[in-house]
């Protein structure tokens, strides 16, 4: 029974010192094998693998995943004009050769990050001093990204790290001066706005004058046109009044007598004041209107 018992401890044993020996390698990690404190081995590739057992051996991960870098808070920066702006980023970033992050950092990602966050300050800080805000938030916003890239970029590749990305995710002005830098886009919105004004006054005016000189040009050749008009009508008429009078003399002055008299006397309460003997009677007293 004893020796039973041997073998099961003994048996647990090896399996004890057999599975000290096995480790795995996850495809979202890196594994780096120490002997005895040195770095013997680093594994990039995912899969079962074997190492002595400790403490002759022992295997430390690290993330292969892309990290981010993002500063909780904004920091201040001054720019080319000597104004003081906050600048909101985050750094994308992989681990690329494991021993040298290692030997950089001990593996501690807080401490890669802090390293990192002083890197893309420093960059940052040297490409805005260069330029104005205006450049910064809009007219060059791209080229400092590039820029600040490429600068932590180089200076990651000497700890181990690879830098994919850069971001600038909000460029502020600090809250000291953002009351006189909304006083002066309020004046210059209000100058646009004045000029805009009397602008569309002038065109107003413009486009009133010319419309009221239309009317004149087209209200005279009306004018012109039926002064013509009627001036034919007119000759035409007279035209027509002197054929008949020249056919018949007696019978136009009976019918223009005729039309006087209805002139005259439209209503039953006109009085017409004349003497009976008036030539304007004359066809009430004869037919034919002949003189006695």
């Amino acid at each position: 029974m004893s020796r039973l018992i041997s073998y099961v401890i003994a048996g647990l044993i090896a399996l004890a010192i057999l599975s000290s020996t096995l480790f795995v390698v996850d495809q979202r990690q890196f594994a780096i094998v120490f002997a005895l404190g040195e770095v013997k081995q680093v594994i990039k590739d995912p899969g079962l693998h074997f190492k002595l057992p400790p403490p002759f051996q022992n295997v430390m991960f690290l993330d292969k995943r892309i990290l981010t870098l993002d500063t909780p808070e904004p920091d201040r920066f001054i720019t080319a004009e000597k104004k003081n702006i906050l600048v909101d980023a985050f750094v994308k970033w992989r681990i690329s050769d494991p021993k040298l992050y290692f030997v950089s950092f001990g593996g501690d990602e807080r401490r890669a990050q802090d390293r990192m966050a002083q890197i893309v300050k420093a960059s940052l800080n040297e490409e805005i001093t260069k330029r104005t805000v205006r450049e910064v938030i809009s007219g060059e916003r791209g080229k400092v990204m590039d820029a600040i890239r490429t600068k932590v970029a180089t200076e990651a590749t000497q700890i181990g790290a690879q830098i994919l990305d850069v971001r600038l995710k909000r460029v502020d002005y600090v809250e000291q001066i953002n009351n006189s830098v909304y006083e002066r886009m309020k004046s210059e919105r209000v100058r646009v706005a004045n000029e805009l004004r009397s602008t569309g006054a002038a065109e107003s005016e413009k486009i009133r004058a010319d419309a009221d000189r239309q009317r004149i040009v087209i209200l005279a050749d009306a004018y012109r046109q039926a002064e013509a008009i009627r001036g034919d009508g007119d000759a035409k008429a007279a035209r027509i009044y002197s054929d008949a009078f020249g056919k018949n003399p007696e019978f136009y002055k009976f019918t223009r007598s005729l039309e006087s008299y209805k002139d005259s006397f439209k209503t039953r309460s006109d009085v017409l004041l004349i003497d009976p003997n008036s030539e304007f009677l004359r066809y009430f007293k004869t037919p034919g209107g002949a003189k006695k």
